[in-house]
């Protein structure tokens, strides 16, 4: 069957990098790992791994790494990991927006940017990956994004026929939800379906990796509790029907990751346990995925929406030192 399309509403800062799933089961060897000391560190992922955030305490995005406009914090998680691991070498290649093509390609970026392909920073002396990826790929984010609504409760938004210099406008760019009706209609789940097509990418991608870093210890880290069963519109504009409905998406996502970490020869790192009840419905200091506002107060930053805040990057780098344990 081929592949369908969810629609991208916000391209560049909201194309998120993905969303989360909730139950990932730590793999039989990541439980029995012994720790061990590791010395050159690769991160790589989408915008939930940059922990993408517009301007914080240290100023504009970090361009140690990556271009400006990947927007990765300074503290994102891989940045707090390879602090607390003291490694000697460190390479940060997260980037907003990013799917398992920019890990082999080139990545044009909403400023002007350029990210190189992210496998570029692997070699053979490699000894620890991060991965965070795969929402992106299906194109969950934006399918998110689509849910959007002004009225609490969905309204019905036929495609409405203009005249022939105005091309029919698409019902998922009406702000008044009903996304759910949308992506199930005919009895076809596209969200679910993109993330089922999603898994084979992400396995490849998991198996390129040990064959350029052989050495190294892959984790796959899926995507934090964001997503509520129930909304909270209208702190978040998302009906409560549309909410149940990406929650559903986001636990098939993260069962998704944990099956690829299986199939690709990566461990799992869960962040949902640390980050359970700090969803985008709790207050802006309990929060880990901010909503659609612009200032995070978690800590004070002007926020991209929808994406980890601080908070978040702290549970997550703790969640993958846990695995590692430390």
């Amino acid at each position: 069957m081929p592949r369908r399309r969810t629609p991208a509403v916000l391209a560049g800062l909201l194309a998120l990098a993905t969303v989360p799933v909730w139950f990932g089961a730590q793999s039989p060897l990541a439980q029995a790992a012994p720790d061990r000391e590791y010395d050159e560190y690769v991160a790589l992922g989408d915008s939930w791994s940059a922990d993408v955030v517009l301007f914080d305490r240290n100023g504009l995005p970090d361009r140690t790494h990556a271009p400006v406009d990947c927007f990765q914090s300074h503290t994102n998680y891989p940045k707090l990991v390879a602090k607390a691991l003291e490694v000697t070498t460190f390479r940060d290649a997260t980037c907003g927006s990013a799917t398992t093509e920019h890990f082999t390609s080139p990545q044009e970026l909403p400023l002007g940017g350029i990210n190189p392909p992210q496998f570029d920073r692997l070699t053979p002396t490699t000894d620890l990956v991060t991965v965070g990826i795969g929402g992106n790929d299906a194109e969950v984010a934006s399918g998110a994004i689509s849910c959007i609504s002004v009225s609490p409760v969905s309204i019905p938004t036929p495609k409405l026929p203009l005249p022939d210099v105005i091309p029919l406008i698409d019902e998922s760019a009406i702000p008044l939800g009903g996304c759910k009706e949308r992506f199930t209609a005919g009895g076809i789940d596209r969200l679910a379906e993109n993330v089922a097509f999603a898994e084979d990418e992400v396995v490849a991608a998991l198996k390129e990796i040990r064959r350029r870093s052989p050495e190294a210890r892959v984790l796959l880290v899926n995507y934090l509790d964001a997503i509520p069963e129930r909304g909270c519109w209208p702190m978040v504009p998302i009906t409560n029907t549309d909410m149940a409905y990406l929650h559903s998406v986001f636990v098939e996502l993260n069962d998704m990751l944990e099956r690829a970490a299986r199939r690709g020869g990566a461990d799992l790192v869960d962040t949902h346990p640390l980050s359970t009840g700090h969803h985008v419905c709790t207050g802006p200091l309990t929060r880990y995925v901010e909503g659609l506002g612009l200032i995070s107060l978690n800590d004070l930053a002007v926020a991209v929406p929808a994406h980890p805040n601080a908070a978040g990057a702290r549970s997550q780098a703790k969640s993958v030192l846990q695995l590692l344990g430390r």
